[in-house]
């Protein structure tokens, strides 16, 4: 069985007040069949919609179906890197439309940072399959089990831009002048020092950091 991730970028963060207290929620199309994705790879709706109601019954009905921020490289989830919670997943045509809560975690506080500084997220869904090729494409088999039916992901343009400029010693410049020094020097050694199954979450907590100080 491999690893299996697809990202979806079309998902809507939506951000709600009440009594001066903000929630943030996720909405959109987590999972989609029976199309061949921009990956390849195919997900027949007879077996995406049983797995969904697997996941459904033992993971969101029982509130414990949790996404991560970042890429993780494994199909567990890691609750220290928890940022939010899927709250439902119902069939819609031949997709799977999803609702997940922000969640109140370290992780969860700097999703809630991106978003109120307008970052473009998108979703990527996280499970485990065998692959059957057929008809110039890769079909996911019966075996298919999903970890998560979303974890946060940043437009690839936004953090990576921002940590290739902090790693080449680009200058940064905002309204109230330049970025200092011992900053870039800190977010430096964060990266490098960062293990490679850590350096998504290194990259999205640098990011975050500098949204913070504009």
């Amino acid at each position: 069985m491999k690893l299996i991730s697809e990202e979806i970028q079309n998902a809507e963060y939506l951000v709600e007040e009440t009594n001066g207290k903000k929630s943030y929620k996720i909405k959109g199309v987590f999972l989609q069949s029976d199309i061949k994705n921009r990956n390849g790879r195919i997900y027949e709706n007879d077996i995406l919609s049983k797995e969904v109601k697997r996941y459904s019954t033992e993971f969101i009905d029982k509130k414990r179906a949790f996404g991560e921020l970042g890429h993780p490289d494994g199909p567990v989830v890691n609750l220290e890197r928890v940022s939010h919670m899927i709250t439902a997943l119902k069939p819609e045509g031949k997709n799977f439309i999803g609702e997940a809560k922000i969640m109140d975690t370290p992780y969860g506080k700097i999703v809630k940072g991106l978003i109120d500084e307008g970052a473009q997220l998108g979703v990527s869904s996280r499970g485990m399959g065998s692959l059957v090729t057929k008809n110039g494409a890769n079909y996911v088999g019966k075996d298919f089990y999903l970890a998560t039916a979303a974890d946060i992901v940043a437009d690839p343009s936004a953090p990576d831009a921002f940590v290739e400029g902090i790693m080449e010693n680009k200058e940064w410049v905002w309204d109230n002048g330049v970025l200092v020094e011992r900053d870039i020097d800190a977010w430096k050694k964060q990266i490098e020092s960062a293990k490679r199954v850590a350096i998504a979450e290194a990259k999205a907590e640098v990011f975050a950091n500098f949204l913070k100080k504009l």
